[in-house]
């Protein structure tokens, strides 16, 4: 999961916008941060570890010139954080000259790997998925430019692409520049990560912009195209005309983590709102305690901020039970999925969150968070409940029960440390020190965002229910990935960078 950006202007420098923008989609990813510009002639491109803010200097963003840019905001997934070779975007000098960023995670790593240094002959500077990905996206074009001497770029493209849609599996969101070309877009045929098309029309004439989430776009005061379709390819050329080409079929079936926790509340994916989403996984969640209510005799709903607050709220309406804030975020220490070790994520989540006793003195005090990966954060959260006073803490999870490994580019552990995979839902509420454990339903989450966009086709719930939606994940795959130890070994990170998951 990784935050992308790409912009075209007519005239002017795409450079201050492009780090806004960067701004907006920082949630998506902390380890690393890159962009790059082009004037029609020359490539500029900087990187540098850590927050936006932190990754750029004011000398080296000056040099970023020209009216096309990429921007990428890093949560690694595939390779190594704290390599700086493995920051985006990835270059690539034949044919013509290509930038390329990447949200997601490819799935045939290790054989698109052979493929490219015995067959194409291409050197790979890193473990990166991205390198793989942009060294067989030229390969392709090479061969078309190759056997079709006469065809344009544009058309060049187009096929390369399809092509390549044959060739690789998995989840992948595209952004590039190509020289002689412009900028070109593509998701892959199942659209599993986000990636929205927008426009601005301006004196100088149009402009226009790519990004992970909608956010981004209409903060930079762009108007809101659509979703890039799965399958589907888009060019902006050099004189700003927009060409879409539909490489290969595509059904929709994303990612259903956006909507829990991963994407911002104010944004819209794939024409679902993800607040809206969140509020009715909050009146699900209310539907399964309403009969217990007398029982519980719950005195105040509470969430573990921030991105249980939309679930906290829309429950407390429903069960008409007070809301309070009783957990507040220290909001200069860093997020605790990117503390390198257990002991130092422990004491950062100390740091962090601090009860307000008041709200917990002599109380039944039900938490609302958006999800339980190890039960690490959450069993020390309500240690502080209890610690503030509280006689009883129930847990409400907004997801349901994570039991699986992700492979699109969520850095989910392995099975091994899951702590639902091997534990019924009574065994978890004693480990983590619960009075009582509610859990979402995935029928219910995936109705919850359904109800947004009926048209979707479906969701990747692998992690909860085994159903991934590309044919080539299955048992063999998965005990593949946590046997590679990819991302969380090599980073010993926690996943998701939502600043109350628990994990």
């Amino acid at each position: 999961m990784c935050g992308i950006i790409g912009i075209v202007k007519p005239k002017d420098n795409v450079v201050l916008d492009l780090y806004d923008g960067l701004l907006m989609l920082q949630h998506r990813g902390q380890d690393s941060a890159g962009m790059v510009s082009f004037d029609g002639k020359k490539f500029r491109d900087q990187r540098g570890f850590g927050l936006v803010k932190d990754a750029f200097t004011q000398e080296g963003i000056q040099k970023l010139t020209g009216r096309f840019g990429l921007g990428h905001c890093r949560y690694t997934t595939c390779g190594s954080f704290d390599v700086l070779d493995e920051a985006q975007p990835f270059f690539v000098n034949a044919p013509l000259g290509i930038f390329l960023i990447h949200n997601g995670n490819l799935t045939n790593t290790e054989e698109l790997q052979e493929r490219v240094q015995q067959k194409y002959r291409r050197h790979l500077r890193t473990d990166s998925d991205t390198e793989v990905m942009l060294n067989v996206f030229a390969d392709k074009i090479h061969q078309v430019m190759k056997h079709n001497p006469e065809v344009g770029n544009k058309e060049a493209l187009f096929k390369a692409t399809e092509k390549l849609m044959k060739r690789v599996q998995g989840a992948y969101s595209i952004i590039t520049i190509v020289d002689g070309a412009g900028m070109f877009a593509f998701r892959d045929p199942y659209g599993i990560r986000p990636l929205v098309l927008g426009k601005k029309e301006t004196t100088k004439g149009t402009e226009w912009i790519f990004a992970s989430e909608d956010v981004a776009i209409k903060t930079l005061g762009f108007e809101v195209v659509r979703d890039v379709a799965p399958g589907e390819a888009i060019l902006i050329d050099y004189n700003g005309e927009m060409y879409a080409h539909q490489c290969v079929p595509g059904k929709l079936y994303p990612c259903i983590f956006e909507y829990v926790y991963l994407a911002r509340p104010d944004t819209m994916i794939n024409k679902i709102s993800v607040y809206k989403t969140r509020l009715r996984l909050g009146s699900s969640l209310a539907k399964q305690i309403e009969p217990l209510l007398e029982k519980l005799e719950i005195d105040s709903i509470i969430p573990v901020p921030d991105s249980g607050r939309p679930l906290a709220l829309q429950m407390s309406q429903d069960l008409g039970i007070k809301y309070r804030e009783g957990l507040v975020k220290n909001r200069y220490i860093g997020r605790t999925f990117i503390m390198p070790g257990q002991a130092e994520r422990q004491k950062s989540i100390r740091q962090k969150l601090n009860p307000i006793e008041l709200e917990f003195r002599n109380r039944n005090i039900l938490l609302v968070d958006d999800s339980i990966v190890r039960g690490n954060t959450m069993k020390q959260i309500i240690e502080l409940c209890r610690k503030a006073g509280a006689k009883k803490v129930y847990v409400a999870s907004g997801a349901p029960p994570v039991i699986n490994p992700d492979v699109y580019g969520v850095d989910i552990p392995t099975r091994a440390e899951l702590i639902a995979n091997n534990l019924t839902i009574d065994e978890v509420r004693k480990v983590i020190g619960a009075d009582e454990l509610f859990y979402q339903t995935v029928p219910d989450l995936i109705e919850a965002a359904r109800v947004g966009n009926p048209e979707v086709d479906g969701f990747h719930t692998g992690v909860f229910d085994g159903h991934y939606p590309t044919p080539e994940v299955d048992e063999e795959l998965l005990r593949k990935v946590e046997f590679s130890g990819r991302g969380t070994q090599k980073s010993n990170k926690i996943p998701f960078p939502q600043i109350s998951s628990s994990n």
